[in-house]
């Protein structure tokens, strides 16, 4: 009998958040005849609420090719030419996505990870991930996401940095909070002196809001002396075409 898996647990869960939603697209010629071993990949098989869908490019060639596509692709094609081709290549590929039935531990995240690279161990090529715009090799899906063992919420998640219309001025925001069921994160008319604080300010919530945390509207944070306060105000929505998701924005406040 086999040791029971490790619970992932979300120490600061409370009710009243989202519901998290998983999207990844597993592309290569899987191997579906050999058992997962639930020993070595930490997972359970499939989550209940997540569905697990195969398309091929003889009849389903449209959702193949519907990922391929885009600036995330074209930029990704020109950093990895080699390797988007072998991509380009594949005539298959899996789509795993939907809302887990029990998020009030991180145990979906744990069961889904271990099936992904079960998937990639098994003849998958790449993993992509639109939640967070970044397609995964492989050896790197394994350094970054499964072999830490853990949740590790800041690999799942991304920082992007764009230029505002005053100048040397920023807006830092995040992708892949909807994993976890919470509101993605924006701070604009960042400095570049104050980059790095808000990067850090930023990954805090990340940690914060991934094991459960609910901010409340309105709330005033600071995580240190030398971080700045920020007030709490939400916006967006699923249908936010920056965030795909709620977020919360932080407004620096004058000590």
């Amino acid at each position: 009998m086999l040791d029971e898996l490790d619970t992932w647990e979300r120490k600061h869960f409370v009710d009243g958040g989202g519901e998290p939603f998983l999207f990844y697209v597993v592309y290569g010629e899987v191997d579906s005849s050999i058992a997962l071993s639930s020993e070595q990949y930490r997972s359970e098989g499939i989550p209940s609420g997540i569905d697990v869908m195969s398309y091929s490019a003889d009849s389903d060639l449209d959702v193949i090719t519907s990922f391929r596509e885009g600036y995330v692709w074209d930029k990704f094609v020109a950093k990895n030419p080699k390797y988007a081709q072998q991509i380009k290549d594949c005539e298959t590929c899996i789509v795993i996505k939907g809302t887990p039935h029990e998020s009030r531990t991180l145990n979906y995240l744990r069961d889904t990870i271990g099936l992904i690279t079960f998937m990639l161990d098994h003849e998958g090529c790449a993993v992509f991930d639109p939640q967070i715009l970044r397609w995964w090799h492989p050896s790197e899906w394994k350094e970054g996401i499964f072999n830490p063992a853990a949740p590790a919420p800041t690999q799942h998640v991304v920082i992007l940095k764009s230029e505002e219309s005053l100048s040397n001025r920023y807006w830092l925001h995040t992708r892949g909070m909807r994993k976890f069921g919470r509101p993605d994160i924006s701070v604009h008319n960042v400095s570049l002196q104050m980059e790095q604080v808000v990067i850090d300010l930023c990954n805090a919530l990340i940690l914060r809001e991934a094991y459960g945390s609910v901010i409340p509207e309105g709330e005033r944070l600071s995580f240190s002396a030398f971080s700045p306060e920020v007030l709490v105000t939400y916006h967006g929505g699923l249908d936010n075409l920056e965030f795909n998701n709620f977020y919360i924005e932080l407004t620096l406040l004058d000590r």
